[in-house]
């Protein structure tokens, strides 16, 4: 259990936090809203193609074991996206295969509609995919949590069960290869 800094008793979420753990449904909305499209945007960019559902899923075990939790704000994203991490995992063992790169790593389900627009976005899709090859799973993971999911240098350290020292390194080489692919091909980043 994540122990609660003595400086943060008193903080707005932390008051909220006890509030949804003894049921307020605005604050549990709160929470959700807050949280919700970063998650989703998280699963999406590890090539779950229903995204909402596992985000069900996370909010489900957030809701199941939130009387365990006891921490700040930062502690309570970090532990979001951890749950949010296995349940990617599990969805890809239920499915008989991890995420390769190139391999449908990102899905893209669209409707029906226009169909010029959804063919850009497909080869955006695709050149997207094929630029991010070039990084190492855990570069590509930093990136994910610390831009899809907005979490900070000390969270995604959290998530990922590595130093802030670490995550720093991972990124700096993440954007250095991807600056470095990008020149290759001649975008200018």
């Amino acid at each position: 259990m994540v122990q609660l800094d003595h400086r943060h008793q008193g903080s707005p979420f932390v008051r909220k936090l006890r509030a949804a753990k003894n049921g307020d449904e605005a604050a549990w909305a709160s929470i959700y809203r807050e949280l919700a499209g970063p998650v989703t945007g998280y699963l999406a960019s590890h090539g779950i193609s229903e995204p909402d559902d596992v985000t069900g899923e996370v909010f489900f075990q957030i809701a199941r074991d939130i009387n365990r939790f006891d921490g700040d704000d930062t502690s309570f994203r970090s532990w979001v996206f951890v749950i949010a991490h296995r349940r990617m995992i599990d969805y890809h063992r239920a499915r008989g295969r991890r995420p390769q790169p190139g391999n449908g790593a990102m899905v893209l389900e669209m409707p029906g509609g226009n169909v010029e627009e959804e063919a850009l976005e497909l080869l955006a899709m695709d050149w997207l995919r094929g630029l991010l090859e070039v990084l190492t799973e855990d570069q590509r993971e930093v990136l994910a949590l610390r831009v899809v999911a907005d979490l900070s240098l000390e969270e995604t350290a959290s998530a990922m069960g590595k130093t802030v020292g670490a995550v720093k390194a991972l990124q700096r080489r993440a954007m250095a290869a991807l600056r470095t692919r990008l020149e290759v091909e001649g975008v200018s980043p």
